[in-house]
Parts: C-alpha cells; sequence; structure tokens
C-alpha cells in the first residue's frame, strides 16, 4: 500500500465521519451561544442581572468545560470518541431545555457550568476520531471541513435565534435548540466508527491505506518526540504550555467578540432583534470560505504555525478598525464583520499541531488539557467586555483588549518549536 498514491486511496471516511462531527458541533455551538441572543432579547432584564452578571453567566460555561477536557480526550483515545459523545449529547440537550425555565440567578448560573461541563469532553473527543481517520498530509483540511459547524451554526443561530425570540421570547431559544439536541443521536450513533479497524462500511484499500499510514505516522512521532513531550513527562512539555496559552489568548478574543456580537450591532444600527440577527450571520457566511482558504493553504504547504498567526492578526486588526471607524455606522460594522471572517480560520492549522508533537498515546490528554484550559479564555473574553461595558457605558475598550490579547497569542504560537522531521518546510 505504500506505493499508492494518495489520490487514488477511496474518500469514503470524508463523508461518513466529517459530516456527522460537524452536526454534532453545531448543534452544541448553537446550545452554547444561543444565550447572546437571550441577552439581547432581554433575558438580563427578566432575571434582573447587569452587563457584569451577564458575562459572567455567559462565560461560566468554560469553567465546567475544563473538567472533562482530560478523561473525554483519554476517552475517546482508549475508549470510544462515539460513546462519550453520545452521552454528552442527550446530557447537554437536556440542561439547554431546563434552561428555559430559569427564574432565578443562580438558576441560570448552575445550568451554565453544568452545560460547560456536558460538552467538555466532545472537542478532543472529536478530535482524536479525526486523528483516528486523517493522516497529517490529510489532516489541515480534515480539521477545517470540521470547523465549518463554526462558521454553519453561527450562520444558523442567529437567524433561527432572532426569530423564536420574535414571535415568543428568550426562553424559547433554550427550550427548541435543545430538543434539536436530540435529534442528533439518530445521525451520530448509526454512522460513527472509533476507528479504520472497526468500520463495517470502509474498503479494504482504504483500511488498509490508513492503518499502515497512521502506523507508520506514529513510528516517525516516537522518533523525533523529545523527551519532554513522551508520556510520563506530558505536564513539563514546554510545547504544551505554549500550545495551552496560545489557545487561551485565541478563545478570549473569539467569545468575547462572538457573545456580544449581537449586543454590538444592535447598539450600532439601532435596529430591531429581527435584523440584528441576520446582520450576525453575515460575519460567518464569509467564514465559511476564510476556513477553506486557510485549511487549504495549511495542507499545501504544511506550514501550520503560520496559517494559525495570520488569521489571527487579521481578526485583531478587524476589531481595531471597527472601533476606529465607529463614527461611521456601516464601516464600522463592516469591520465588525470581516473580524468574523477571521475567527476561526486557524482552526485547521492549530490543531494540527498536537498530533505533530505528542505520540498517540499522550496526544488525547494533550488535546484535553489544550482546549480546557485554553478554554477559560471562553470565560475571560466576555467577562472582560461584559466588565468594560458597566464601567465604561462603551465596548471600544474591550474590543481594543481583545485585540491586544490576540497579539499576545500570535506571539507564542510562533515561538513553539517543531521536531526536526517535520519541521514547517518539509513543509
Amino acid at each position: 500500500m505504500e506505493n499508492i498514491e494518495v489520490k487514488n486511496i477511496p474518500k469514503s471516511r470524508w463523508f461518513r465521519i466529517i459530516p456527522p462531527c460537524i452536526l454534532v458541533y453545531i448543534i452544541a455551538y448553537m446550545d452554547r451561544q444561543n444565550i447572546s441572543f437571550a441577552i439581547a432579547g432581554g433575558m438580563n432584564r427578566t432575571l434582573g442581572i447587569g452587563s457584569t452578571v451577564t458575562g459572567i453567566a455567559a462565560g461560566i460555561f468554560y469553567v465546567g468545560y475544563v473538567i472533562l477536557q482530560i478523561p473525554g480526550g483519554n476517552y475517546a483515545e482508549h475508549k470510544s470518541a462515539k460513546k462519550f459523545i453520545l452521552k454528552s449529547i442527550m446530557a447537554w440537550g437536556l440542561i439547554s431545555i431546563i434552561t428555559g425555565f430559569v427564574n432565578q440567578t443562580w438558576e441560570l448560573l448552575a445550568l451554565r457550568f453544568a452545560l460547560g461541563v456536558a460538552e467538555g469532553g466532545v472537542m478532543p473527543a472529536i478530535l482524536v476520531l479525526i486523528t483516528h481517520w486523517f493522516p497529517n498530509e490529510e489532516r489541515g483540511m480534515a480539521n477545517g471541513f470540521f470547523a465549518f459547524n463554526f462558521a454553519i451554526a453561527s450562520v444558523i443561530t442567529a437567524p433561527l435565534s432572532g426569530w423564536i425570540i420574535s414571535f415568543s421570547n428568550w426562553r424559547w431559544v433554550f427550550i427548541i435548540e435543545g430538543i434539536i439536541a436530540f435529534m442528533l443521536i439518530f445521525i451520530w450513533y448509526p454512522m460513527i466508527s472509533d476507528s479504520p479497524e472497526e468500520a463495517k462500511w470502509i474498503s479494504c484499500e482504504e483500511r488498509e491505506w490508513l492503518v499502515e499510514r497512521l502506523k507508520k505516522e506514529q513510528s516517525e512521532l516516537k522518533k523525533a518526540t523529545r523527551s519532554s513531550e513522551k508520556k510520563q513527562n506530558i505536564y513539563a512539555s514546554s510545547s504544551l504550555w505554549l500550545l495551552t496559552i496560545t489557545y487561551f489568548c485565541y478563545q478570549v478574543g473569539i467569545y468575547g467578540y462572538s457573545l456580544w456580537l449581537p449586543t454590538l450591532i444592535k447598539e450600532l444600527t439601532k435596529t430591531g432583534i429581527g435584523i440584528v440577527g441576520l446582520l450576525s450571520a453575515v460575519p460567518y457566511v464569509g467564514l465559511i470560505f476564510g476556513i477553506w482558504i486557510f485549511s487549504y493553504l495549511s495542507d499545501k504547504t504544511q506550514k501550520r504555525k503560520l496559517f494559525a498567526i495570520i488569521p489571527m492578526i487579521f481578526f485583531a486588526l478587524s476589531l481595531t478598525f471597527s472601533v476606529k471607524f465607529k463614527a461611521n455606522i456601516w464601516t464600522s460594522y463592516v469591520f465588525l464583520a470581516l473580524a468574523g471572517v477571521f475567527i476561526h480560520d486557524y482552526y485547521s492549522s492549530f490543531w494540527s499541531l498536537p498530533p505533530m508533537l505528542f505520540e498517540s498515546d499522550v496526544s488525547g490528554a494533550a488535546r484535553g488539557f489544550i482546549n480546557g484550559i485554553g478554554c477559560l479564555g471562553g470565560f475571560i473574553g466576555p467577562y472582560l467586555v461584559g466588565l468594560v461595558m458597566t464601567y465604561t457605558n462603551s465596548s471600544d475598550i474591550g474590543m481594543y483588549i481583545l485585540a491586544i490579547v490576540l497579539l499576545i497569542g500570535c506571539f507564542f504560537n510562533a515561538v513553539i518549536k517543531l521536531p526536526t522531521i517535520i519541521k514547517e518546510n518539509r513543509n
């Protein structure tokens, strides 16, 4: 199988593995981010909470999100990503529905924390699953296709949530979108297999090529891996901490932007919630093209670090210019929308780095650690913007802070050292 070109290998895994993964995270992202429309739709007035507490309610999700990251990654690597994600879907769907019935601030905070716990292991489990099905030369595009979920979810969530609120109220956003989560079970369980060896639908040719290629990849990685990246020393690894800090900074910017985007647009344009929903979807239409372009370039050049950094720089610049040109409403909106085009373009390249640095036995735990600790930035970002809005009655300083944190993340990404045999240039 070694001499068969990749282009001649059947591609059934692309259609069998990636679409269900996309659907799972579309709904997970929807149930995570619909609180931004609940806020704009009057939730804070109903519960009697201000901007700071609202930011905490949105961000506390990421405190709970940390808990199952490493266990989820480990379970997926050594047991079953398929079963772990099935249980997660059932848990977060139920929690989302219950959130629609809250009457007290503490109830909202507790349920948002619980939602974070329920969704926490899903990302590392899916990343493990992708690694089991796509070798390094395909992994950037595989991660990129999966990252379409962010754009599609945002395009769907914005108008859907705005529409639901327009004929009912914010409570039904949680209830309806929670029910949708349960429908995923009938797609996820029949379609997904944990590895090529277990799949009955894959051709012998594709299975043999995948098994051989992935074994060779791990063999090469073991020879090149520094001692600090090996199993017994993973948490002493400088690479692990650099990746984690980078991801933390990215998440501060991404979720600080995405949570408050409907509110920012509403304040900027002075339009109703239905129009705000449509305007909030525009950035994520462009994001689909951005993800595809950066994923293609990442795989073609193998310059993973470079194509994780460039979109974040453009994201930071777009946030800055959205404030600079705020006197002109639609110019400011264009830059605000442009920021959304870049927010997840880093994804395919960034998540191709851990498998290049860590052996398979520990890569699930490494992904869980990076995603769990890094995603605490998802708490800090919304909280920072909410705090600034409370004390300044303006979001401008908050946008500048997000831009600075993003650039700090780019610096930490740039100093990560890759093993010699897979250095960006062989690559």
